[in-house]
């Protein structure tokens, strides 16, 4: 049996990356994401007057990060950062050279980045639709609510058969089938090989003797941009390669942060308010501070401890981005709903 598994650890003759490199290089970039939010929430809690916009705006932070990193890495290596990491390079299919083309790496920061980010935007409108859904938000017979419905009837199915294509194609490639591991690497014209010692020289080889001098003031503002932009990437891949020997820490930390979070009690105590406008506060206890009617779906903002109605608050937070009697920074996710001991 030995002999039909052995091409699932070796290289092989066509110096082709086993299933487990290919697999390890894909979670290295999917676990740099949740850390850098985790990274950027701590610098918004520390100044939430400068750096609040950090974390409301982490995935478009990471996207042109990750996007000025791997045009770099694609241009000079041929290969992605998680890809070089591991000993990786992209070659094209037509193998024009052994450097790749500018249209592939175009395809390929395209699938790398631009791809995976609208794939998340559209995993949480998913996930924020189907919530107002349930919560009686679009049961109207607009069209928009209409949409809205459809949209969430229908994207499960298309998630599912995007996750059943990304696993076919591992599957796959796995079992020698094919030698692409997604189709994205097959619809960029290009297959993952690993590198060799000639690919190493090639590399510096090129590196020293890449440096042009420039002639007119064009070519030096053309000159002077090249090497910005590729000193920002460099400091970025070098800040990442460092970290990486730190990510399983920063994993673990992050996931026992978040399972605290849940509970309320784990929040630090605010201080008092300094002014609090009593006028909009009613003295039964039982009325909403925003409606002045009776609160139906009680909801607590957890910032603050007070109580409103679910709509009530919900609009209020997701347009002001905080409390309404004391102002202090909230988000949705700080909403925390209350049940009476019957129900």
């Amino acid at each position: 049996m030995a002999e039909f598994g052995a091409h699932l650890t070796s290289t092989g003759g066509d110096n082709q990356p086993s299933i487990f490199e290919v697999l390890a290089q894909e979670n290295l970039m999917s676990s740099l994401r949740p850390a850098v939010k985790y990274a950027c929430r701590i610098l918004a809690e520390k100044k939430p007057d400068k750096l609040g916009w950090l974390y409301a705006y982490c995935d478009e932070t990471y996207t042109v990060l990750d996007f000025i990193i791997q045009s770099y890495y694609l241009k000079t290596y041929s290969a992605s950062f998680a890809e070089n990491f591991y000993g990786m390079k992209r070659k094209s299919v037509e193998k024009i050279s052994t450097n790749l083309p500018k249209q592939k790496q175009y395809l390929s920061v395209l699938y790398l980045v631009i791809v995976p980010y609208v794939k998340m935007k559209f995993d949480q409108l998913f996930e924020k639709l189907r919530q107002q859904v349930a919560d009686g938000f679009h049961s109207s017979k607009t069209l928009m609510s209409r949409l809205c419905r459809l949209f969430v009837c229908v994207y499960p199915y298309v998630h599912m058969t995007w996750e059943g294509t990304m696993l076919t194609y591992q599957l796959m490639y796995m079992f020698g089938k094919q030698p692409w591991h997604t189709p994205f690497i097959q619809l960029a014209g290009v297959q993952l090989k690993n590198l060799t010692e000639e690919d190493l020289n090639n590399q510096n080889s090129e590196g020293t003797s890449s440096h042009v001098q420039p002639t007119s003031w064009i070519q030096w503002l053309m000159y002077i941009a090249n090497k910005l932009l590729g000193g920002v990437a460099i400091s970025l891949s070098t800040g990442l390669s460092v970290g990486v020997f730190f990510l399983q820490f920063l994993e673990w930390w992050y996931a026992s942060d978040r399972s605290t979070m849940a509970s309320v009690t784990s929040l630090p105590i605010p201080d008092p308010p300094q002014k609090i406008d009593d006028s909009s506060i009613s003295s039964k206890s039982n009325v909403c501070p925003l409606c002045n009617k009776v609160r139906t779906n009680d909801t607590a903002l957890s910032v603050s401890g007070f109580v409103f109605c679910y709509v009530c608050i919900y609009k209020f937070v997701k347009q002001h981005n905080c409390c309404p009697i004391t102002s202090y920074p909230a988000r949705t996710e700080h909403l925390v709903k209350l049940y009476s001991a019957g129900s």
